[in-house]
């Protein structure tokens, strides 16, 4: 796909900076960018609770918590590259971003977003094994095991990213720098480009297929083999036990890819900048409500927070009897 016959001869141009446009049109749009901020915040907080949590309490150090920090990580991480930077364009009116930190911009908001979804399949592995087969568990989900994939996914989360953002760089920007976008947007980018860019067309088709719905196809399979497991065991209350363990990470996916699939099915019907705010909050309320349902709906954390709050509780009586003799 390239833009006209000629453009073998067109000289190759490497811009110094991009433009992102941001929301265009939108009256008060500064409030929205503020409620931006206060989410960003309080994700934050959320996943870095979260994250010492189970890093204080070595009751947590198991498998399915190893992909519970990790997915925290990326969301603190994934909220950090994307916001901030965000509020810096359009609050400071600071549109311009240079070219390398264009790609880096991209290369980190792409990889948390896709490292979410590679989590996913991390819990969805985890509660088909301990549902379906739980003489077995600690045999085939070890600690090994679950850093081991962790570390399989960043690795190839990280080489396809890399691959698809390098052959940006061969392409030549000498028809716009404006990205009609929030953030550097790998379509966007790509279609700006006056020479032949095919190769990115077709690495930004196989990407999400990749790293977005073949997860979500293999999160509702393992469900639907959890679902099959549990119609053989007879007792109503050993069935609802044993479900009510997924009801935290069917909610994450929920949060997670519903949001993505309504913008995908209705990006070609919908105003673009209602497609921008669709997507920005696709991209930054997942990272801010997954430690809260994580609070909220797993008994172990809440037990830990607990034992955690009352320990530091101890430990400031122990520093005012000390003080005061």
């Amino acid at each position: 796909m390239s833009s006209s016959p000629s453009t073998k001869n067109i000289t190759f141009v490497r811009p110094a900076y991009f433009i992102l446009s941001g929301f265009i049109g939108i009256t008060d749009v500064k409030y929205y960018y503020v409620f931006l901020f206060f989410v960003y915040i309080v994700s934050v907080m959320g996943n870095t609770a979260v994250m010492g949590i189970i890093c204080l309490d070595h009751t947590l150090r198991t498998p399915k918590y190893i992909a519970v920090f990790n997915l925290a990580f990326a969301d603190l991480v994934g909220s950090s590259a994307l916001v901030p930077k965000v509020l810096d364009i359009s609050l400071f009116d600071h549109p311009c971003i240079p070219y390398n930190d264009c790609f880096t911009f991209m290369f980190f908001c792409y990889a948390c977003l896709a490292m979410e979804a590679l989590n996913l399949v991390a819990l969805a592995y985890d509660r088909m094994i301990a549902i379906s087969f739980p003489l077995h568990y600690q045999v085939m989900v070890t600690h090994r095991f679950m850093f081991s994939l962790i570390a399989s996914f960043w690795l190839l989360v990280s080489s396809l990213l890399l691959i698809a953002v390098v052959l940006l760089t061969r392409l030549s920007f000498c028809k716009s720098v404006v990205i009609k976008s929030y953030f550097c947007d790998y379509a966007l980018v790509h279609n700006l480009a006056c020479n032949d860019y095919t190769l990115n067309v077709v690495i930004g088709h196989f990407l999400p297929v990749l790293i977005l719905w073949l997860p979500l196809l293999f999160i509702l399979l393992s469900y639907s083999y959890i679902g099959y497991a549990l119609s053989k065991v007879a007792a109503v209350q050993e069935k609802l036990k044993a479900f009510k363990t997924c009801t935290s990470h069917l909610s994450l996916a929920a949060i997670y890819f519903l949001p993505v699939m309504i913008t995908f099915a209705m990006s070609a019907a919908i105003h673009p900048n209602t497609r921008l705010i669709n997507m920005s909050l696709t991209a930054v309320f997942p990272p801010m409500l997954n430690p809260i349902i994580y609070v909220l709906q797993t008994q172990e954390i809440k037990v830990s927070m607990k034992k955690l709050l009352k320990i530091r509780r101890r430990s400031k009586i122990t520093v005012k009897k000390a003080i005061l003799k």
